[in-house]
């Protein structure tokens, strides 16, 4: 892998409205939010500031739970994004899970949901959360490959969850928390 194409992992900056509010756009397409809780008319320093906020507990709206958001950068392009939630609430604890993903289609197939999980998991190890509940779409074969490279297991009370037409894989990952990291 070239230098350029080393994917990194940061948080949301000033810089990044376009590019975020193009993904934000392009995955709506496909009925998902690249962007969390954006609110229309609100200036992008104070999104980017409430999603900082929201990552250390603070600002959260009635029903949240704190979460880190950060992106996948590519050569100074936004590849991905991920949102890991430190804690579950009871929505999160059916469908939702610890962590959410989500990679822009032009930088698929290259090992950025990976790093995106993985990311993820690293994240939980450091809040001292054990295992990370993921799930995916039922049909998201991609997804289910990640998250079994990853280290997931299907959950053995409940390994799938909604309805026949949204119909969620939940699986249950080791984080490491613990443990002596090198």
């Amino acid at each position: 892998m070239h230098d350029e194409q080393r994917t990194v992992i940061r948080p949301l900056t000033d810089a990044d409205e376009t590019q975020a509010l193009q993904a934000h756009d392009v995955l709506a397409a496909d009925d998902f939010s690249f962007l969390l809780d954006l609110v229309d008319g609100e200036p992008w320093s104070d999104y980017v500031e409430r999603i900082a906020a929201i990552s250390r507990g603070e600002r959260l709206a009635p029903g949240r739970v704190p979460a880190v958001f950060a992106v996948a950068d590519v050569a100074g392009r936004i590849a991905g994004r991920v949102s890991v939630r430190l804690e579950l609430n009871d929505y999160l604890a059916e469908f939702g899970g610890h962590i959410g993903y989500a990679v822009m289609p032009e930088f698929r197939r290259r090992g950025i949901a990976t790093a995106l999980l993985r990311y993820g998991l690293d994240t939980l190890a450091g809040n001292g959360v054990d295992a990370a509940l993921v799930t995916c779409d039922a049909d998201n074969e991609a997804s289910r490959a990640v998250i079994e490279a990853c280290g997931g297991g299907a959950d053995a009370e409940r390994p799938r969850v909604g309805p026949a037409d949204d119909e969620k894989l939940r699986f249950w990952i080791p984080t490491g928390a613990g443990e002596q990291r090198p």
